[in-house]
């Protein structure tokens, strides 16, 4: 990142002497040459915040750079761009996306004015035109994009951009020099830039995987002997072309699982390993009904109690030791269980305090959760305990990068152009109107 640091910091030392030259050259004093969309994209690449110069006023430095260091600590695909009043609309958002190259949730402060937009994999529409919703109240700067990285932070999914790591080398000393010499000749004033060191959240992510990666090795071979005691054959008698495809579609799951969890490098990656195996698991649940000839099963989520019982059946009353009471999806022998009075089979993990049901075990097991429970219907399972207070509140999202609006999905973050919807981010600024998170079309 140092070379990151070294490029951005020479960049906002010449910028203002470049632009003075260029006005003094033009002979038109007071004259602003407008940034370009692509280097504001370029800019992004590098890190996930940017103020242009003409905008200085709205956001400082040391407060540019906090922000960045939150959304960077975070790891997920949100970028900011704080822009002058005047700056053409048209197409911006569309614009920026395609510079930039990168799937993620994009918010812009325009003089006075704030928008959103995002890849329908990272966030939905909804779920964008909420965040901006929320902030529009908030007229200063700050306050209104620290609010809006608060929330993006806890409601994306994804990861950050691998760019934001790299700088691809260090500044030349003699550039540097130069550029510190030329700041001097202009009477440009120089910003500290600083960024916390991020070994000890990575120590602690490491630790968090390895817990986890326990829970996801008895998931997945849990859902391996299941594909044997299933013991289908593509070839049997009364086999047809829809169960050979169940039964494809099951092994694909559990190979994908295996291979999730071995390029696994965050908690956070656990979701795409936790998802693969429940959609193998429904696979698996449709192929028995068929074998039976029974109705094929509805899409449900798997069971609350423990997702390894498979695809729920119906939703139970159930009330925590301590807890309010709600309702969770539950398979057919937690029914029994809960209709008899009794306790249901829960899943537990070990803890530094023992074995511990997994909604008590600590922020690291949210991914695991939402790779089984999409639609965002996690939060209101959790009501009242460990895991559900800690992603209700701020730190959840800087600390493990796992939103809980939405856990339908596992991409962002990559510097592609593979997910671009040109839907979520067309429309430009509907003529200037930029207020309302939605006026102006796409992207929320």
């Amino acid at each position: 990142m140092k070379g990151v640091r070294a490029q951005v910091l020479i960049r906002l030392l010449v910028a203002p002497v470049v632009a003075a030259l260029a006005v003094l050259l033009a002979g038109a004093p007071g004259a602003h040459a407008e940034t370009g969309v692509s280097e504001i994209g370029a800019a992004l690449r590098e890190s996930p915040v940017y103020v242009d110069p003409a905008a200085s006023g709205l956001l400082s430095r040391s407060d540019a750079d906090a922000l960045a260091d939150k959304i960077e600590d975070a790891g997920e695909p949100v970028f900011v761009a704080v822009l002058p009043a005047g700056y053409p609309t048209e197409n911006l958002f569309q614009n920026l996306r395609t510079e930039t190259g990168i799937t993620g949730l994009y918010g812009v402060r325009l003089g006075d004015r704030f928008d959103a937009r995002a890849d329908s994999s990272v966030l939905s529409r909804q779920g964008v035109h909420n965040l901006v919703t929320a902030v529009q109240g908030a007229g200063d700067p700050k306050a209104q994009l620290n609010d809006f990285v608060d929330d993006a932070l806890r409601s994306v999914r994804g990861s950050a951009p691998s760019s934001w790591d790299s700088g691809g080398g260090s500044a030349p000393t003699g550039a540097l020099i130069t550029a510190g010499a030329v700041v001097v000749l202009g009477g440009a004033g120089v910003y500290a830039v600083s960024r916390r060191s991020r070994h000890r959240r990575e120590a602690e992510q490491r630790a968090a995987l390895e817990r986890l990666r326990v829970v996801v090795d008895e998931d997945i071979t849990a859902f391996g002997e299941e594909l044997d005691r299933l013991d289908f054959h593509p070839a049997e008698p009364g086999a047809d072309d829809a169960m050979r495809a169940d039964y494809e579609r099951a092994l694909d799951a559990y190979e994908q699982a295996k291979t999730y969890m071995t390029d696994a490098r965050k908690p956070e990656d656990v979701r795409a390993v936790t998802q693969a195996v429940e959609d193998g698991r429904f696979s698996l649940a449709q192929l028995a009904a068929r074998r039976e000839g029974r109705p094929l099963p509805e899409r449900r989520p798997p069971c609350f109690f423990d997702p390894r019982h498979g695809p729920s059946v119906a939703d139970a009353t159930w009330t925590p030791p301590g807890g309010t009471t709600r309702r969770v999806p539950v398979c057919a022998a937690d029914q029994a269980r809960l209709s008899d009075g009794r306790d249901p089979m829960i899943r537990e993990v070990d803890t530094e305090y023992g074995r511990r049901p997994y909604w008590d075990a600590g922020p690291a097991y949210g991914p695991w959760a939402g790779g089984y429970f999409g639609g965002g219907i996690l939060p209101g399972l959790l009501v009242g305990t460990m895991l559900g207070g800690m992603m209700a509140g701020p730190a959840y999202g800087a600390g493990y990068g796992t939103g809980y609006g939405d856990f339908g999905g596992y991409e962002g973050g990559d510097v592609s152009g593979g997910d671009f919807d040109p839907g979520d981010f067309g429309g430009g600024f509907g003529g200037g109107d930029f207020g309302g998170g939605g006026d102006f079309g796409g992207g929320f």
